[in-house]
């Protein structure tokens, strides 16, 4: 699972997987601390791998699954790349960009939007983030 790559360089569990034509075409993770580079969120990661299968910036025709709500950061590469799709496990409250404080991926006010849809194995996902962050403030 991406997400478990990403907590074993002590990062958020957070990954993604693209997929095109009931094939995964790109996975990723969570790399920032691995990386120290801010914008290495598994989204943005998963774009550029994707990207660099098709040939092309535009990922038409492709879905997102990603365990937790995509930032606004993300929530903008996502709409910038055309992605179709967004699946998500659980919301994110403080950073959401896709359900929770903004809702990026469908403003009719944006020249692409696309379907996206959440709760896909949410407890799960919000189960190890919370595990996660527990973690994190032991230390």
């Amino acid at each position: 699972m991406e997400a478990q790559k990403a907590a074993a360089h002590e990062d958020v569990p957070i990954g993604a997987v693209i997929v095109k034509d009931g094939e995964i075409i790109a996975r990723s993770y969570n790399a920032r601390e691995l990386h120290q580079k801010a914008t290495h969120h598994a989204e943005i990661c998963a774009i550029d791998r994707a990207n660099e299968v098709v040939g092309n910036w535009r990922l038409l025709d492709c879905a997102l699954f990603v365990t937790i709500e995509p930032c606004v950061m993300c929530s903008g590469a996502i709409s910038l790349a055309r992605l179709s799709q967004v699946y998500f496990g659980a919301t994110n409250p403080k950073f959401g960009g896709a359900v929770s404080l903004y809702q990026i991926l469908e403003d009719t006010r944006l020249n692409h939007r696309l379907h996206v849809e959440s709760g896909i194995l949410e407890e799960e996902c919000a189960q190890m983030m919370q595990i996660f962050f527990k973690n994190r403030r032991k230390k």
